[in-house]
């Protein structure tokens, strides 16, 4: 899946292969953008520390400021590592 606003990542889609500590994003079985994005959409984001890491997880893992009260994310966090 292309990306429409690849600027706004931390870093580029292009990592090179010596970081080697990930996220792996994925969907809840119930998410209705499965429909668009199919059954197998998953994002990895690579860092170079596993403390790097650790802080970007905690980040992602965190309540959206400007989400509406009730609204729970539906993503999938997973540490992983090559």
């Amino acid at each position: 899946m292309e990306l429409s606003n690849s600027h706004n990542l931390r870093i580029t889609p292009s990592e090179p292969a010596d970081l080697k500590f990930g996220i792996r994003v994925t969907m809840a079985a119930s998410d209705p953008m499965r429909s668009l994005l199919g059954s197998t959409w998953h994002k990895e984001h690579w860092f170079a520390s596993r403390a790097e890491r650790d802080d970007a997880l905690a980040a992602m893992g965190m309540r959206h400021a400007y989400s509406r009260i009730g609204d729970t994310p539906s993503i999938r966090l997973a540490p992983i590592e090559r």
